[in-house]
């Protein structure tokens, strides 16, 4: 079957284009691009063989929830209240990363706490003193626990080791990114800026690699 040879490949060398683009321009359909394309990309997947990713409806509203959230983050122009609605947005992606590794594993709970601990020290030492407004920093709050549970998640996959490499690496990116963007906003801290588009197009691109991988190893080979 082409599809599953060379077809999915060729969708996901899109996304980088478009990941590229998206760097090198202000243009939202290109910066919207890597998780429009992975949505697509898993649909195409879901009509060749449904039952072999059930569970990648949750991705898909995830990288929907990404792309509506990187619109709010991309206008704020230093409106909090738009801030605020961004991180939400990102909160519910999180929570589809988190549902979807649940449905193909379980949570790790030891690797989980000690993600929490850094991450809640991180919060309370270094952006809790830099809060005005309170909305913002629950938001904040929030947000940061989904994240670190959405990882641990990611940690318990089971199946197809590359696939779950791939995913794992994926919301790392992800916090990554959001961890950089924390020392913008909060910090003022702007030495890796550059860093924080790449990662993000880069976490969508492995997150779908890893819904390719998973579809691949289920799906048996056409004579």
């Amino acid at each position: 079957m082409w599809l599953k040879k060379n077809g999915l490949y060729v969708l996901l060398a899109v996304s980088v284009i478009l990941a590229i683009l998206g760097v090198t321009t202000e243009n939202f359909v290109f910066k919207s691009g890597t998780a429009g394309m992975g949505a697509v990309i898993i649909l195409i997947m879901g009509i060749a063989d449904k039952s072999s990713i059930k569970e990648a409806w949750w991705i898909i509203g995830a990288f929907l929830f990404s792309i509506i959230g990187d619109w709010f983050l991309s206008h704020m122009n230093g409106d909090s209240t738009m801030f605020v609605k961004g991180i939400a947005l990102f909160f519910l992606a999180h929570l589809g990363y988190l549902l979807y590794a649940l449905r193909n594993g379980r949570i790790r709970g030891m690797f989980t706490a000690i993600v929490l601990t850094i991450y809640l020290a991180f919060f309370f030492l270094v952006l809790y003193p830099t809060f005005t407004d309170v909305t913002l920093m629950i938001a904040s709050l929030v947000y940061l626990l989904i994240s670190c549970f959405s990882l641990g998640a990611a940690m318990g996959i089971k199946g197809d080791l590359a696939a779950k490499r791939s995913f794992i690496f994926g919301i790392v990116l992800i916090i990554f990114s959001d961890t950089i963007i924390a020392f913008k906003e909060f910090v003022g801290y702007h030495s890796f800026d550059f860093l924080i588009t790449p990662t993000y197009y880069l976490a969508h691109i492995f997150i779908t690699f890893s819904l390719v991988k998973r579809f691949k190893s289920n799906v048996p080979t056409s004579n």
